[in-house]
């Protein structure tokens, strides 16, 4: 029996750059930052001020008056995300099999703002008034929850968190749950919401993030020697996955083919990547394997590109030796210089832009690489876009604690 093969049929997205696909898409192609002065709360206490937030988002407006009470932000945009995806799609009509139709999402925070407001309820108030929808709201696993329950899905339901490869981790699983036959079709990506008063201090005191408070837009600066550190970003990508003969059946338009992902794991430090990119290696090389591709196919990387000292090296230093001399031939952009970096929601993400960059034959650039590091020595595509016919990509997605994520994908031929 052949290998079953999986394609991509919806695509949803949230972020600073739009509230939608189409107009994230058209912001990344035009190297639009969606970085700037935080605004959802006071940071004068705060060491970073900036982040990459979603703007004008009014989840009543979006979700209606009840349902926001029950959900943290992160959940909200989750919804919003997954819900241009479905329709996208249209698998919502009666012929669909909804037993068949499964949710994996990734968040590597989950809830975060809701466990700050009820940890002040209890050390401001008494214990009672801790809302019993806090854990229900808290929790990462409930946005595939509701997205299961808005639209009748019955397959596979759960959530991943591997910090910043969450979402990848949750869109191989989820192409794994159709090539074992146990689901048509996968709602997957992620969805992150962490911009608030706790997270920032935590990752400003590790010194992850970057302090350049009076140039916001030109804080996420991958691969640049000047770089010095991620910006924060919340947001939303969720893709509908596919069996490719289900989806020809029922006249679904596909939009790329995902051909394989590769994970691994560091094994050597709990935020640190490994120096030589180990892990990066292995997880790349898998993805290009299981895809049944020779490494030559493959002509550009949406890199997980952070923006910090350690990574951006680590992930050059891992292309390099894995594709050899044929590594300064390849396209490479990290989008993170222009959504800022989603944590668990990123390789959704991603893993759309990638789709688009297959679709259009447009590569995002990278934007404020204006000074060049000697141990980043590639073509990061710098501050434009270009036009090239790309017939496969990666797509990569690094964590704390040593998780790495690569998801493979080609553009669609019968």
């Amino acid at each position: 029996m052949d290998k079953k093969r999986v394609v991509v049929t919806g695509m949803g997205a949230i972020t600073s750059l739009g509230h939608s696909v189409a107009e994230n898409w058209e912001n990344l192609k035009k190297g639009n930052s969606g970085v700037d002065k935080i605004d959802s709360f006071d940071t004068e206490n705060l060491r970073v001020q900036i982040g990459s937030e979603v703007k004008n988002f009014d989840p009543k407006e979006e979700l209606g008056r009840k349902a926001p009470r029950r959900m943290d932000r992160v959940c909200q945009l989750g919804i919003v995300a997954a819900r241009e995806a479905v329709n996208d799609s249209s698998i919502t009509d009666d012929s669909i099999n909804l037993d068949r139709v499964g949710v994996v999402t990734g968040s590597g925070i989950g809830g975060i703002s809701t466990l700050e407001e009820q940890h002040s309820r209890l050390l401001n108030k008494k214990a009672r008034y801790v809302s019993p929808l806090f854990i229900p709201m808290m929790i990462p696993d409930i946005i595939p929850g509701h997205i299961s329950m808005k639209w009748n899905f019955e397959g596979p339901n759960y959530s991943i968190s591997s910090a910043c490869a969450s979402a990848s981790h949750a869109i191989g699983s989820a192409y794994n749950h159709i090539i074992s036959d146990e689901a048509d079709i996968m709602v997957t990506g992620g969805s992150e919401a962490a911009i608030t008063p706790l997270a920032l201090a935590g990752f400003t005191n590790m010194q992850a993030l970057s302090k350049r408070n009076d140039e916001p837009q030109k804080a996420s600066r991958p691969f640049d020697k000047e770089r010095d550190g991620f910006v924060m970003g919340e947001g939303a990508g969720i893709v509908i996955l596919e069996e490719l003969e289900h989806a020809k059946e029922r006249g679904a338009d596909i939009y790329a083919e995902i051909t394989g992902f590769g994970f691994s794991a560091d094994a050597h430090h709990i935020t640190a990547p490994h120096p030589d990119g180990k892990g990066a290696i292995e997880s790349m090389k898998k993805a290009i394997q299981r895809s049944n591709l020779d490494k030559d196919d493959f002509q550009y990387i949406n890199a997980h590109g952070t923006s910090t000292p350690a990574n951006d090296p680590m992930e050059t230093k891992a292309i390099k030796t894995l594709f050899g001399k044929r590594a300064y031939d390849i396209s490479i952009s990290s989008t993170k210089s222009m959504t800022g970096h989603l944590l668990g929601a990123t390789g959704g993400i991603e893993f759309i832009s990638l789709v688009k960059t297959i679709q259009d034959g447009i590569i995002p650039p990278t934007i404020n690489y204006e000074n060049e590091d000697p141990e980043c020595d590639l073509d990061y595509t710098p501050n434009e876009s270009i036009e090239c016919e790309v017939k496969a990509g990666l797509s990569n997605n690094f964590g704390f604690g040593g998780h790495n994520a690569s998801i493979a994908a080609k553009n669609f031929e019968e």
